[in-house]
């Protein structure tokens, strides 16, 4: 369950970036939903990471972690 969890995520994720890419109206249901489901942890990296010459980077960092930690769940 908690693999299902973590790929949904990351599906997820990779829906924020294609977002940015489209530029869908703030008001777009769909675009607000997976915003709300990304920002908190994206912010966060984001307050972490240093600028990247205008590249966000940030969804990269969070899929890596996601994949770190099924890895290390696989393991126990």
């Amino acid at each position: 369950m908690l693999f299902l969890l973590i790929d949904l995520y990351s599906l997820v994720l990779l829906a924020s970036v294609v977002l940015s890419w489209v530029q869908l109206p703030e008001d777009n249901p769909f675009a607000r939903v997976i915003h709300q489901l990304t920002e908190p942890v994206l912010s966060r990296v984001r307050n972490i990471l240093p600028a990247a010459g205008g590249f966000d980077l940030s969804p990269m960092v969070v899929m890596l972690a996601l994949q770190l930690l099924t890895r290390r769940l696989i393991r126990i």
